[in-house]
Order: structure tokens, then C-alpha cells, then sequence
């Protein structure tokens, strides 16, 4: 019983030390006229479903300077989570999702106004919390009257918890992708034999065929 505790702890160790080192994504988000065809500029994540995720953007620039950012949150499933215009300063979209997919958080710089912007160019920093993360422990500490030690032991079994629910639905989409690769198989190795069967047939036809010719012909 002394390795799972072991492996654990090493676990533990180790997402502490990913969360330590994590950083907010920034960018820097040039603008475009709104007659101009640009894509939006994205930032891709997979999200478990039933997870709380929380989508903080914190952007330059101030309201009637010449630059609308938008933003515009959905996943590859078609659901949307958030759709903010003209984002300045700190913004907060939180929300669950619906499944299992990837999920797009995706910016556009627009031109407005007639004066001339100098710079059109809006900063963006981007900090995406999942899971564990997401959660507001300071909050969860003060309603539960917990120790910040056990503040944070319940939290790295949260983020434990989680790392072992995706280990598990990797294993279930690794089982799926290998029944799919058996049953091809299976499709090509009977289509294989069928094909073979039927050029088999035609082959005999033919020589059938042909011996029939050549004696009504009286050749042989």
C-alpha cells in the first residue's frame, strides 16, 4: 500500500509545480478596418464536460480610443459560453460546460471612428483556470472554516481527481479508437475475400464463355 501513496505524492508534487510555473498568455492584437476580412485570432483548450472553467482577459486600451476588441467564447460542439463587445480592462466569462470538447477563445481588433489611431494595437493577457483552478479556495476556506492546510490538501486531491478522470477518458477514447480499428479490419479483410470471390467467378465465366466460342466456331 506504500507505492499508491508514493505515486500519489509524486503527483501531487509535480501539479503543484505545474500550477506554480503556469503564466497568462499575452498578445498583442492588431486592428483592422471594419471593412477588412480578418480571421479572428483563437486560443484553443479541451475542457472535460460538467467543468468549471473561468476565461480571464485583461485588455488595454480604453473605451473610444479608436479600437473595439470583441470576444467570442463556443466550442466544437456549437455551444456558446460568451460573447463580450468592446472589452477594456478586466474580463471575467465563468461557466460549465456541456461535454466533452475543445473550446475557442477567440479576439478581433475592429477600427472605429474616423480619427487616425497612431498605434492600432490593442494588448491582451489571457489566463484560462480549469477544474481545481477554477475555483475560488479563498471563498471555499472562509464557508468551511478550513485550515489553509486543509485548503490546500482539497485542492490537490481536486486537481488528483481530475488528472485521474483524464487518464480514464483517455483509456475510453483509446478503447473506442481500437474497436473502430478492429472493425475496419474486419470490413476490408471480408470486402478483400469478396472481391477475390467475385474476380474468381468472372475468370471462370470467361474461360466458360470462351469454350463455348471457339466450339460453336468448331476452332476446337
Amino acid at each position: 500500500m506504500a507505492f499508491p501513496s508514493r505515486l500519489r505524492q509524486t503527483l501531487c508534487g509535480v501539479l503543484l509545480l505545474l500550477a506554480a510555473c503556469a503564466d497568462a498568455l499575452k498578445f498583442e492584437l492588431q486592428a483592422r478596418s471594419a471593412h477588412e476580412h480578418k480571421p479572428w485570432r483563437c486560443i484553443q483548450n479541451f475542457v472535460a464536460g460538467k467543468t468549471l472553467v473561468v476565461v480571464t482577459a485583461t485588455v488595454s486600451g480604453y473605451k473610444g480610443d479608436g479600437m473595439t476588441v470583441n470576444m467570442h467564447i463556443m466550442d466544437s460542439a456549437g455551444n456558446e459560453y460568451g460573447k463580450p463587445k468592446d472589452v477594456v480592462g478586466e474580463q471575467r466569462t465563468v461557466f460549465t460546460s456541456h461535454t466533452d470538447a475543445t473550446f475557442d477563445v477567440c479576439f478581433e481588433n475592429v477600427l472605429t471612428g474616423s480619427q487616425h489611431v497612431p498605434t492600432p494595437v490593442r494588448e491582451v493577457e489571457l489566463d484560462i483556470d480549469i477544474g481545481a483552478d477554477a475555483k475560488d479556495w479563498s471563498a471555499i476556506q472562509a464557508t468551511e472554516k478550513l485550515k489553509p492546510v486543509e485548503a490546500d490538501l482539497r485542492r490537490m486531491e481536486e486537481m488528483v481527481a481530475e488528472v485521474v478522470n483524464e487518464m480514464e477518458y483517455l483509456r475510453n477514447r483509446e478503447q473506442k479508437l481500437r474497436d473502430t480499428n478492429e472493425s475496419t479490419n474486419t470490413r476490408v479483410k471480408w470486402f478483400g475475400l469478396g472481391t477475390t470471390f467475385l474476380l474468381v467467378a468472372l475468370w471462370a465465366w470467361q474461360i466458360m464463355y470462351l469454350r463455348a466460342y471457339f466450339r460453336s466456331k468448331h476452332l476446337i
